[in-house]
């Protein structure tokens, strides 16, 4: 029987989406199940949906979840990294990549209905990665081109991405890549080097 009374909305809220994100880390988006996340604290899918509002916000709200702790573990990696950020960032794409396998694919697996946007709710702590990848290729530009960090810093996000998903797929081992964090740095760094190239030519 579930337990409707044990818990204020905002305590519900917040055990769902303990549980939920528990489940993703271990069953992965494919195998992910509501109803299982309802069972495991004791309440029906109907009190999920009456929370939530749908299986979609409630995909959303836990993979934004992950994006906080992406956004914090990114946080700690540059504060302790050396003179060479870029590094830090790219490694640490990976590393988080690596460590939470199925929290970071469940954001990229899972896909909103048609004509159905983020949230507002969400996009707050969904932009703050991005935000600081560009602060962080602002600060390696030249004052002069700063202002066009932020599109260059989500064109190398889709450079760092991409070599990553080859890297956790499998597909740079049978292409005998050995070092794909490397062979991504070398393309951010490359990028940054042309930018800083232009603005001299200026």
């Amino acid at each position: 029987m579930g337990r409707r009374s044990d818990h204020s909305r905002a305590e519900l809220e917040q055990l769902i989406l303990q549980e939920g994100h528990r489940q993703m880390a271990e069953q992965g988006f494919a195998r992910f199940s509501a109803r299982e996340v309802a069972k495991r604290i004791g309440y029906s899918i109907g009190t999920l949906y009456n929370v939530f509002g749908s299986y979609d916000r409630l995909i959303l709200a836990i993979n934004t979840e992950t994006f906080r702790l992406w956004t914090a573990d990114l946080t700690v990696r540059l504060s302790e990294a050396g003179a060479d950020r870029i590094r830090a960032l790219v490694e640490g794409y990976f590393s988080f990549a690596r460590q939470n396998r199925n929290l970071w694919m469940a954001i990229y697996d899972h896909r909103l209905p048609a004509g159905m946007p983020i949230p507002e709710e969400f996009l707050p702590d969904r932009s703050a990665l991005t935000n600081i990848v560009i602060r962080e290729v602002g600060a390696a530009l030249p004052e002069s081109e700063r202002e066009q960090a932020p599109r260059l810093a989500r064109s190398l996000i889709a450079t760092v991405h991409g070599h990553c998903t080859l890297a956790l797929d499998g597909t740079f081992e049978l292409m005998g890549v050995t070092e794909p964090v490397e062979l991504a740095l070398s393309r951010v760094k490359d990028s940054l080097t042309v930018a800083a190239g232009e603005a001299a030519a200026d």
